[in-house]
């Protein structure tokens, strides 16, 4: 009895942690999604005013981030910055979630030769470093928010597809499926109507976690001018022009920085969380 009882405290603690990590990050997804929707609202001026006679002002009451070269307030850039931020990542879930649950569930499902095929497909896109591939795609195609999550999205498919590869392949002689056989479902409607929703919930997971380095990668091509162009506010943009003062003004780079880690650290606690809700195998 005293055995039980000392394991239930040591399990309630953990149930806590998980519910606060999975808390605190959906209430600060929650915070950067509405600041994105309510830009107009929340910005105090437009992002895009430039005041020559006020560039490169610290912080002050006025400006409370203070204003970059151009004499544009920071403030306001950093709140119409997550919109074309967080765009990009639902432009990048929209294309790499259904490409990678379609070919891991076929090839776990088919198996054969058009395993083999679309497994060494997904090995030779999981070889390729991420950024420097979409830096080459996005200089053939020409910058944009587009283009930059078409590049993006070429190179993050194939985590999605070999994970559900593996749970198909678990689940293909699961004692569940042959009563859904001896139902009379087969073929595309074994596959997406009863595989499809059992790899959901890790694909769902691994997705969350994936978002802080989605957001990193976008803000690598908008640092290096691949991602959306001047004069719409951009995180990544701002960064490299706050980075040529970065000695003597630190401010202009310090708050689309400050977004970033704010941004990543908002999705990576919620995949964490839903990877402990979800996941069955890190339930402790």
């Amino acid at each position: 009895m005293t055995q039980q009882l000392s394991e239930l405290e040591t399990v309630r603690p953990r149930r806590r942690r998980r519910v606060t990590s999975l808390t605190i990050g959906l209430t600060l997804v929650a915070i950067l999604v509405l600041t994105a929707l309510f830009a107009p609202l929340l910005a105090p001026v437009d992002p895009n005013l430039q005041t020559i006679s006020a560039r490169l002002l610290p912080p002050s009451a006025q400006h409370w981030f203070g204003t970059d070269g151009f004499g544009r307030d920071l403030l306001s850039r950093v709140i119409y910055g997550a919109r074309p931020t967080l765009l990009l990542v639902s432009l990048i879930l929209v294309l790499t979630i259904p490409v990678g649950l379609l070919v891991g569930i076929t090839a776990g499902y088919v198996g054969g030769w058009t395993e083999r095929v679309l497994m060494r497909i997904t090995d030779i896109f999981l070889s390729l470093p991420n950024l420097v591939i979409a830096l080459a795609l996005v200089a053939m195609l020409g910058p944009g928010l587009m283009n930059g999550a078409l590049a993006l999205a070429l190179t993050s498919w194939p985590p999605f597809a070999r994970q559900a590869r593996a749970e198909t392949l678990a689940l293909r002689r699961s004692d569940y499926l042959a009563a859904a056989r001896m139902q009379g479902i087969t073929g595309l409607r074994l596959m997406f109507g009863h595989i499809l929703p059992l790899c959901m919930p890790t694909a769902v997971v691994r997705a969350a976690l994936s978002l802080g380095g989605i957001i990193l990668s976008a803000a690598g091509l908008g640092f290096l001018g691949m991602g959306v162009q001047p004069p719409t506010a951009e995180w990544g943009s701002m960064v490299a022009e706050g980075s040529k003062v970065i000695f003597d003004q630190w401010w202009v780079a310090a708050a689309p920085g400050a977004a970033i880690l704010f941004a990543s650290l908002a999705f990576n606690l919620t995949g964490d969380g839903l990877r402990d809700r979800l996941d069955t195998r890190h339930a402790k």
